[in-house]
């Protein structure tokens, strides 16, 4: 591959399009407490992501999501954790059977992450430029001074000033922005068919979160490249993505098109998040609404729902005793909610 080679365009068929590029059925995934004790984190998660779609992944802090997409990436392992049941397909191959090798070589041409708190993947011993050079190198297989002019392409590509002397810059010369946007390149220089991101805005301020939310669109428009979005932020989510994926306690609780979800929850826990979004410039006076208690630690879900004790909708003797599935509710949606078909749950209003 030249080494002036621009980012590759992934374009698809609509029937292409319409096929799961990652497909993840009944995702569990444990970790070891004590010598002999495994814990649940996550259980039997679902969802898919089709070519050049932007899926958002929601959820309170302790919901499972981060696990969920460590997962998919096979860095579960690195963790301490380990994936019991289950399927992560990408492109049609199953990747829980593969041998780590396979996923090795999976990561950077077919799927990246970027991760919280860029500066703490970055090696402060070595500039940024030898840092996205070495993935070039080892992906794409260019020569040193090939990866090298890649590694200013990149940088160049994700807006930064002067990249051809920036690339020879270390990590600490970088704002905590810049250093996202560093990532941004180290992943995006091998050409992945899919990008997960988890929570890359966070400890930004506002300005800059725009900016970075701005350079991932961006990407997707110039290469096609499907995105898995994990976030907490519901505002984030609405300008960025097309489907959401909703999680509690270590389980999918809805599933759907973001502007349906939005405004017609099916699940009291995303009507909550929902209400707990202050809105610039309401009239009313309303005061935000808050889900009381908080959500309960891996390993010690109760029974029945795992929000009814939490949720104001919440029936004693079935809520507390039976444990939902994840069930289609109309076209294209899902939720695991017993009282789907009884409630009618405030979402987003103009």
């Amino acid at each position: 591959m030249p080494a002036t080679d621009t980012l590759i365009r992934l374009d698809k068929t609509p029937d292409e399009a319409a096929t799961p590029l990652m497909r993840v059925r009944d995702l569990t995934v444990e970790f070891r407490s004590g010598r002999k004790n495994w814990v649940t984190a996550v259980q039997n998660v679902s969802f898919d992501v089709a070519a050049g779609e932007s899926v958002a992944l929601v959820g309170e802090s302790g919901s499972g999501k981060t696990v969920s997409s460590l997962a998919v990436m096979g860095l579960t392992g690195d963790t301490g954790g380990r994936i019991s049941r289950g399927s992560v397909e990408f492109d049609g191959r199953d990747l829980v059977s593969a041998p780590p090798s396979d996923w090795r070589a999976l990561r950077g041409t077919g799927m990246g992450m970027i991760f919280q708190q860029p500066i703490r993947s970055l090696n402060p011993a070595y500039t940024v430029g030898d840092q996205i050079a070495e993935s070039v190198r080892r992906h794409l297989g260019l020569d040193r001074r090939a990866a090298m002019a890649r590694a200013v392409e990149m940088l160049d590509m994700v807006q930064i000033p002067r990249a051809a002397d920036r690339v020879k810059e270390y990590p600490h010369a970088f704002s905590g922005g810049m250093c996202q946007r560093v990532m941004i390149a180290m992943v995006m220089a091998c050409n992945p068919r899919l990008l997960i991101a988890d929570e890359p805005t966070t400890a930004l301020d506002v300005t800059v979160q725009a900016t970075i939310l701005q350079l991932l669109r961006d990407l997707q428009e110039q290469t096609g490249v499907a995105l898995l979005f994990v976030t907490h932020d519901l505002g984030v989510v609405a300008e960025l993505c097309e489907r959401v994926v909703v999680m509690y306690a270590g389980e999918v609780i809805e599933d759907g098109p973001v502007n349906d979800v939005f405004f017609a929850p099916h699940h009291p826990y995303t009507s909550g998040l929902l209400e707990s979004i202050p809105r610039p410039g309401a009239t009313g006076g309303r005061r935000l609404t808050a889900i009381p208690g908080r959500i309960p630690a891996a390993g010690e879900w109760p029974a029945g729902c795992h929000f009814h004790d939490r949720c104001g909708h919440a029936v004693a003797g079935l809520c507390d005793g039976t444990h939902p599935p994840l069930e289609p509710t109309t076209t294209g949606r899902a939720a695991r909610c017993l009282r789907v078909a009884d409630l009618d749950l405030r979402g987003v209003t103009a």
